[in-house]
């Protein structure tokens, strides 16, 4: 099935949240569903990939040179290069001018302050956008932080902010659900993926104590009045949840509306469980 256009997920997240990972397994999904995939690596300090790639771009600016030439860290070094990047955008542009008709999954940095007040991100998409493709941010959250309140929070925060940088259409997503042992995965999920923050701060403030009540129930009002931040889970193990994610992005991005009704992924879908 060939759908035409230019689309396009931003996968952003912090390090170890399974960017990479995510970009292999939805790759590897929708070549069985027959689109046309590449993965591009926005990440100049990457060194291992478990993926084919499409567009690198380590072959206009890698952080080891950035830190040698100019003497930074390996922060302010990813920075300087997201910059460059912007800076230097007609490159990304003649390089994804040969993929004018196909679906691309952007595996970004894990630094988290480029998707939460850097504005480079966002000026990343604006581009992309320009260029005429739908883009859809996908921000991802390690699974391990509802094992935790108070983590679970923080990264939920990120998120917001995340969301509210980007100004894309957004999707967050739980990864590593596989690595949940079975007594995290019967907690009651439901509460962190459609978080009612109410409860979660009452149980915030019975591990942090009273000195932080006041703060506690602030970013719950916060998260609460907003109401934006919700979670897809994915478990890489499990096709439906794969199938799941895929749903909600493509959503997002209108993916195939130009062209075919939005009921027919169902009907795309189940061809190809049919053919399997």
């Amino acid at each position: 099935i060939n759908r035409m256009g230019r689309y396009a997920q931003l996968v952003v997240g912090p390090a170890g949240s399974g960017k990479s990972t995510y970009c292999n397994v939805i790759r590897k999904h929708c070549e069985v569903l027959k689109r046309s995939v590449h993965v591009v690596n926005l990440d100049p300090a990457a060194e291992h990939f478990e993926y084919p790639i499409s567009l690198d771009v380590r072959n206009l600016i890698q952080l080891n040179d950035v830190q040698e030439a100019l003497n930074f860290g390996p922060n302010g070094g990813l920075v300087y290069c997201m910059e460059y990047l912007i800076e230097h955008i007609d490159w990304l542009k003649d390089e994804l001018g040969e993929y004018d008709d196909d679906y691309l999954l952007i595996d970004c940095p894990g630094q988290i302050e480029l998707y939460t007040h850097n504005s480079v991100m966002k000026k990343l998409a604006d581009e992309l956008t320009n260029m005429g493709y739908k883009v859809c941010a996908v921000h991802l959250l390690d699974s391990h932080f509802v094992t935790d309140v108070s983590k679970f929070v923080c990264g939920t925060l990120v998120a917001l902010a995340s969301m509210c940088q980007i100004q894309l259409p957004h999707v967050n997503v739980m990864t590593k659900m596989d690595l949940l042992n079975k007594v995290s995965k019967d907690n009651d999920m439901e509460k962190f993926l459609d978080p009612d923050f109410k409860y979660l701060i009452s149980e915030l403030d019975n591990s942090t104590g009273t000195r932080f009540q006041k703060l506690n129930h602030s970013i719950g009002n916060l998260l609460d009045e907003y109401k934006m931040v919700g979670f897809v889970p994915l478990d890489i193990t499990d096709e439906e949840s794969i199938n799941e994610v895929l749903y909600h992005v493509d959503h997002g991005i209108q993916y195939g509306e130009d062209d075919e009704p939005k009921d027919n992924y169902a009907d795309e879908i189940d061809q190809d469980e049919d053919e399997e």
